[in-house]
């Protein structure tokens, strides 16, 4: 979700911009701009809606300012156009900045600089930053100290590049969750979201963490925090080995496909959320409007962590677009003479489109008269070649044997799907439609979000590296997240994990629990969430170590948890795709810190291509 990039040094910026946008196309966007300072007091901006081809059409590569940002934008706040594309500049001219995530409090912040004289042009959350730079100037603070206090006031997640007009010299950046990156060359500092833009540059790149706020200029970049004093950060040399460099600093190729969720998911979502009310989600299906409306029984097919997908899937389907879902393991579905209605659509999930079982159950299932659609990440694959209908994810590459931004990709197709049908056949609420299209929006930066919270996680993988056993709990359409959280532990750290109903646990799986048997729990404020607090009351009277999701500002488990992680509150039909990352996280890290191979885990392929 969205790209970063900025320049300074003695080249011209506008060509060195626009490069370095297109390696961040694969992030999603549907707007882009430059702001350049050729050092007359004045900004040379140039912003364009859709692709970047249209910007590229629209601005001068042959302008001479040595200094520059550039973004481009996935919308949240407001419509995909030029006026809400940034870079966003202030009242009186003088700053600009382009703004990667969501400002929580912006309402309340353009309430206040309102009531200050300010002026709002835009629908943008990212608007209010500029004007608040420009606002504590005015009220006589220099460039630095006014970017340090505008900082301050955002409440969200964000990453930040901001320009003075009359500062030629300078570029203030500031990162809390979503990832910057400095490149260091001669006589000029490079800005990028991601290290692939900087590569063709320089090889010597400085990583922003949390918290931490960035002055570039030509000779390289001085981090500090928000008391204003230095921060030490290390200058890592990327590699010329292009494996290395297209794990992006990251050590494995997991942890960086768990980092990429948020981009994955934007491009999922790119192009197939409506911008008017009255449109339909476009999926671009062979089905008529008439057809999708015909379809009265589906059935999922899947293996392994997509099925867990198809599971979260049953629950969108029937409850939105109210179809019964049967859903099958597609290695057993041909050997149980499966019953297929006239009427029913066979939906195969396949990362790789390659999996035999799939495959065999897709071609089972249309021998007896089911449509056929599959939901897969590659294009061209068998399996978008045999299906009726396709729909792909658009998650890249995936090179980690353990699944992560495919799964999420995938319930985010299923969402779609459910929602597209639902839109058909009558049965999706108007008012539960729009919460989700806005939710859909926002998830993006949510998992950056999320991302931000690897530290945490990673003490309990180091708290129980050495536990033999685990138990995760749910309920709902978050108890097949806890199957594939126990599933990406076993996957690549061999351990023992069960995924269980929350409610279920009194049946079987509570003679199980002890002081040695850490049970993770998933519990969002929503309608399961007493239920699932009354379960872990039980767990906790028998000594269960318990380690918690909760929503923000849930403090109900204090006293019986031994951790408590908060997630940001999401609609209860998002939280699947939000409280998976955690647990991918955890697994990961568990399985380093016991030496696994993460990646390449033993016996396990990316693609299953025989029975």
């Amino acid at each position: 979700m969205c790209g970063i990039v900025g320049y300074i040094g003695q080249q011209s910026a506008a060509a060195i911009l626009v490069e370095g946008l297109r390696t961040l196309e694969y992030r999603g966007y549907d707007s882009a701009g430059v702001a350049l300072v050729p050092g007359d007091g004045t900004f040379h901006i140039t912003r364009a809606s859709g692709k970047l081809i249209n910007l590229q059409a629209k601005i001068n590569l042959n302008d001479t300012a040595p200094l520059g940002i550039g973004h481009t934008r996935w919308a949240t706040h407001g419509r995909p156009t030029e006026e809400n594309a940034h870079p966003h500049c202030s009242n009186d001219g003088k700053i600009v900045a382009v703004h990667n995530g969501i400002f929580e409090n912006f309402l309340e912040l353009r309430t206040e600089l309102k009531a200050a004289g300010c002026t709002f042009i835009t629908e943008t959350d990212t608007e209010c930053f500029q004007m608040m730079v420009s606002h504590l100037m005015h009220g006589g603070l220099e460039f630095v100290e006014a970017f340090r206090g505008a900082v301050g006031k955002m409440r969200g997640i964000y990453a930040l590049a901001c320009l003075h007009a009359d500062d030629p010299d300078r570029i203030l950046v500031a990162r809390s969750g979503p990832p910057l990156a400095i490149g260091l060359g001669e006589g000029e500092t490079f800005l990028a979201s991601d290290v692939v833009p900087l590569l063709r540059h320089t090889r010597q790149v400085i990583y922003l963490e949390d918290g931490d706020l960035a002055e570039i200029t030509r000779k390289g970049a001085r981090i500090f925090g928000m008391d204003g004093l230095d921060v030490p950060r290390a200058t890592h040399i990327i590699p010329f080995d292009p494996v290395a460099a297209e794990k992006g600093g990251f050590k494995h190729f997991m942890q960086k496909e768990i980092f990429e969720q948020p981009q994955a998911l934007s491009n999922t979502l790119l192009n197939r959320l409506p911008i008017e009310d009255t449109e339909p989600i476009q999926l671009d299906l062979p089905f008529t409007t008439e057809q999708l409306r015909s379809f009265n029984r589906i059935s999922i097919v899947a293996c392994g962590t997509s099925w867990h997908a198809g599971l979260v899937g049953k629950f969108y389907l029937e409850q939105l677009a109210r179809i019964g879902v049967d859903i099958d393991y597609a290695s057993e579905y041909r050997y149980r003479d499966p019953i297929v209605a006239p009427g029913t659509l066979a939906i195969g999930i396949t990362q790789s489109g390659e999996t035999a079982d799939t495959l065999a159950a897709l071609k089972e299932a249309a021998s007896r008269g089911a449509r056929t659609l599959v939901i897969c990440n590659v294009q061209g694959s068998t399996a978008a070649r045999q299906a009726e209908a396709t729909l792909l994810t658009h998650a890249g590459p995936e090179i980690g044997v353990a699944s992560t931004k495919a799964f999420t990709t995938q319930l985010s197709v299923l969402l779609l799907l459910a929602m597209r049908i639902g839109e058909a056949k009558g049965t999706l609420d108007p008012s539960l439609r729009a919460e989700l299209i806005q939710g859909l929006r926002e998830l993006p930066a949510l998992l950056e979000r999320i991302n931000s919270l690897e530290p945490h996680i990673a003490r309990w993988a180091q708290d129980w590296r050495e536990a033999k056993d685990f138990l995760y709990l749910a309920r709902g359409p978050l108890y097949p997240i806890a199957l594939e959280g126990a599933l990406k532990l076993k996957e690549i750290s061999y351990i023992h994990a069960e995924g269980y109903p929350a409610g279920e646990m009194k049946h079987g799986p509570i003679a199980l629990i002890d002081s040695h048997l850490p049970i993770v729990a998933l519990m969002p404020d929503d309608a399961h969430r007493e239920k699932t607090f009354s379960n872990l009351q039980e767990a906790a009277a028998r000594d269960g170590r318990i380690l918690a999701l909760v929503t923000d500002d849930d403090e109900g488990l204090a006293d019986i948890a031994e951790d408590v992680i908060h997630l940001p509150k999401v609609h209860p039909w998002l939280a699947p795709i939000l409280y998976v990352v955690p647990l991918q996280l955890l697994a990961y890290h568990i399985a380093v810190l016991r030496g696994c191979d993460v990646d390449q885990p033993r016996n396990l392929a990316k693609s299953v291509t025989v029975e």
